[in-house]
């Protein structure tokens, strides 16, 4: 049984893995991801967020394609886009699954984590956010209309 958000291991974009336990004593901004969405504009305030906030907080997208199949690309489309729309540099893992059966273990411990309004688990839409602290711990989950800029708002006081 999973502690901590550390104690999973992801596949980055390029499929390589990545153990989550290296960004152990940063916070850390869990969103799925989606290309063809009403808040994929939100990827320039997430970057901006990064890139503000880097050395003490990590930025990570997990793109999927369960919401609207909003994100219908691979690896390199989605790589692609989303350093030449919103110059990502944030890091990119591979497309998963959030909800259902084949929710990737990681979501399915930040759903049990922190719940959603009236306790439910699942995921609503794409660019849902999980925060997480420093230890590995899920401390607050925020809507998809939620801004990364509110969001920076938060994580500066807790800076």
């Amino acid at each position: 049984m999973a502690k901590s958000v550390y104690d999973f291991t992801v596949k980055d974009i390029d499929g390589k893995d990545v153990d989550l336990g290296q960004y152990r004593g940063k916070f850390l901004l869990v969103v799925n991801v989606a290309s063809k969405c009403g808040f994929t504009s939100q990827y320039k305030g997430l970057e901006a967020l990064y890139e503000d906030l880097k050395d003490h907080v990590e930025v990570l997208g997990f793109p999927c394609n369960q919401f609207g199949a909003q994100e219908p690309g691979d690896a390199e489309e989605i790589k692609s886009f989303c350093t030449l729309n919103y110059a990502v540099k944030f890091p990119l893992f591979q497309k998963i699954e959030v909800n259902g059966a084949g929710a990737a273990p990681l979501y399915q411990f930040l759903k049990e984590e922190r719940p959603g309004i009236l306790g439910t688990e699942a995921i609503k839409w794409n660019f849902t956010k999980f925060l997480v602290d420093r230890q590995g711990q899920v401390i607050k989950r925020y809507a998809p209309n939620d801004k990364p800029e509110d969001i920076k708002s938060d994580l500066s006081k807790l800076l």
